[in-house]
């Protein structure tokens, strides 16, 4: 059931080009079915592909925020905000290259608000409000983007991200500025991943983002 209109009132809309954020963004919004939505779509707004090849699957590459714990954090350089891709498997691919295109085109989006990154992405993230601005932007992504996003904005490693959270498809986070002196935004992460409104129309979230609580069950994914 989507939300009232009143709801996206006053709300700027963002949408990724991809099939399942464009389905969410019609049925939150209230749309049809087909035809074009009349919302700015970016690209850069798609799920985060970079691969990589991690060293125990030699075969193939896979997904770079799909990545055994167990084996990741064995280099105590993937915590590290500043150089977490100089480690040799991401070094080899072009992991870095596509997250900085995401920041760049997201600080240029705060930017259009007012809000602009003092210094270079590996900076403290500290925003200088030039504008202040009540806006509420709505994006309609997806998981390994979003922990881009805001690995950015908090000034964390984004492995922390990928693999330390977790979030279903169709689920909300909330992310809100914090001015708490004249002048200079921060950012803090209020909700991840809440998926209480599927509960309240009657449905249940997908386990599409989970792996297997206990390895013996095999209802839930393994590696």
């Amino acid at each position: 059931m989507a939300p009232r209109a009143h709801f996206w009132k006053d709300k700027e809309i963002y949408v990724s080009p991809l099939g399942r954020a464009q389905l969410t963004a019609r049925i939150a919004l209230g749309l049809p079915e087909t035809g074009e939505i009349s919302y700015p779509t970016f690209g850069w707004l798609r799920e985060f592909d970079a691969h990589i090849r991690r060293p125990d699957v030699s075969d193939r590459q896979t997904i770079a925020w799909d990545w055994l714990p167990t084996d990741w954090m064995k280099d105590e350089s993937h915590f590290q905000r500043a150089v977490w891709d100089e480690t040799p498997v991401f070094s080899q691919s072009d992991t870095r290259e596509k997250y900085d295109h995401v920041c760049s085109e997201l600080d240029q989006l705060l930017a259009d608000h007012g809000y602009v990154r003092d210094g270079g992405d590996r900076d403290i993230p500290l925003y200088r409000v030039e504008k202040e601005n009540r806006a509420e932007l709505i994006f309609f992504c997806h998981f390994g983007l979003t922990c881009v996003a805001i690995s950015h904005l908090i000034g964390v490693s984004p492995m922390i991200m990928w693999h330390g959270f977790c979030a279903a498809p169709a689920s909300v986070t909330e992310i809100r500025t914090e001015e708490r002196r004249k002048g200079i935004a921060n950012w803090r992460v209020s909700t991840f991943g809440d998926t209480s409104h599927l509960y309240t129309t009657g449905l249940e979230p997908s386990d599409h983002a989970r792996f297997t609580d206990i390895y013996s069950d095999m209802n839930l994914r393994h590696d």
